[in-house]
């Protein structure tokens, strides 16, 4: 299996998974067949679209490319049906997000550095890759989106673009190593998972009481 034929299958697998969580979320809001389907797509093709347009491939290969609008939104309505199964699965969808974020980081990062993009560039745009979809299914189903709570989640897709890029760097960048930066990013927000590590948050302080403030 060629390296290109290994990242397609990497994308098409990543568009089911996060289509899945996408429309898991949706049919958790009450969303009618089309809504669910929309919310999967956008869960599944936002952050591909967002690196297409940053690397200057027109059109986005959501769009130039039918296998990716069908894989999310036959994966989406597939869970519209079987959501009462579906439900059941919390962990499973947990699971298989964590697969999605792994194979979006790798995939748009690679892409990034095929298109020439500097090394920042590269690891900025794995990352927006790999959340840039639960971004647009938060905002969609009115959720403050996971990137901004405390679990490690935008964090482990930047680890892992690093990684894609040191990989680079070093002449690594086959099949092999791409896979184990992929499983290095899926242990590390299982783990996070796990051991519920977040990323810090201020402090609350009680508010100071001036000197009216206190009793006589």
């Amino acid at each position: 299996m060629t390296t290109s034929t290994a990242l397609l299958l990497a994308d098409l697998t990543g568009v089911a998974v996060f289509a899945a969580s996408g429309a898991s979320a949706a049919v958790a809001k009450r969303l009618d067949l089309f809504g669910v389907v929309f919310v999967g797509f956008v869960a599944a093709l936002g952050g591909g679209i967002f690196r297409d347009l940053a690397i200057d491939e027109a059109p986005p290969l959501a769009f130039g490319d039918w296998r990716y609008a069908a894989t999310a939104a036959v994966t989406a309505a597939a869970v519209f049906w079987l959501h009462p199964e579906f439900a059941r699965l919390r962990t499973t969808v947990l699971v298989l997000d964590a697969a999605g974020l792994a194979l979006f980081t790798v995939t748009g990062t690679v892409k990034a550095l095929d298109a020439q993009v500097p090394a920042v560039g590269a690891c900025v745009i794995g990352m927006l890759t790999a959340i840039g979809g639960g971004l647009g299914r938060d905002l969609l189903t009115a959720e403050i989106p996971v990137v901004l709570r405390r679990e490690i989640y935008a964090v482990a897709a930047l680890a892992g673009s690093i990684l894609v890029v040191l990989l680079n760097a070093l002449g690594h960048a086959n099949a092999g190593w791409l896979t184990a930066a992929a499983v290095f990013v899926f242990l590390l927000r299982l783990v996070s998972l796990r051991r519920r590590w977040s990323a810090p948050v201020p402090t609350a302080r009680p508010p100071r009481t001036g000197m009216r403030g206190r009793r006589e």
